[in-house]
């Protein structure tokens, strides 16, 4: 089985048949990821997931082997969502009773913990942090990205993601406890 970094380096000589291997890889979580980046969209989360991909396309040339694929990847997740949300004619709002609405499917692993209670109070609170802090909180304990990964990522220095993470967990803390009273 080949690295995701062999994959790009693949895809990036021409051999469209690495892409699929990358996108099987990464699609859930990434979809989950963006999932509560944007409040609880599932269409967004999807379509920004689909946006990433193509970007990953677009922009493979720009990849550089062998830096770990999944922080280049986030960070163009990421970049896709914060142009998403900066473009004059959307406004970003966390309306979670769009939410009640999805039609989730239970197949994917991602999909059952995005449907509980739980997760919908996380995601609520995971709401009010700054962007910059909800990220940096969802790549390390949703995606699971090493410090040093969410450094890459996202272009700081690691003693930045220390601090945004240590400022949103406490936060994130005060939030939840207002929630649930």
């Amino acid at each position: 089985m080949y690295s995701d970094e062999d994959l790009a380096l693949s895809l990036q000589h021409s051999d469209q048949t690495a892409l699929q291997p990358l996108v099987e890889r990464h699609h859930s979580a990434l979809i989950g990821f963006l999932y509560r980046l944007s409040g609880g969209d599932r269409q967004l989360a999807e379509d920004l997931a689909q946006e990433s991909f193509l970007r990953v396309i677009r922009s493979i040339h720009q990849y550089r082997y062998p830096r770990p694929f999944k922080p280049w990847l986030y960070a163009i997740a990421t970049n896709i969502a914060r142009d998403y949300y900066k473009s004059a004619d959307q406004r970003h709002t966390l309306n979670m009773n769009e939410s009640d609405d999805l039609n989730i499917s239970a197949e994917e692993p991602e999909d059952a913990v995005l449907n509980t209670d739980e997760e919908q109070h996380l995601i609520q609170a995971l709401g009010v942090l700054p962007a910059h802090q909800r990220e940096t909180v969802i790549l390390r304990y949703y995606q699971e990205l090493s410090l040093a990964e969410i450094a890459e990522a996202m272009s700081i220095p690691v003693g930045t993601v220390k601090s945004r993470l240590s400022l949103g967990l406490r936060q994130l803390k005060t939030q939840l406890e207002k929630e649930i009273g």
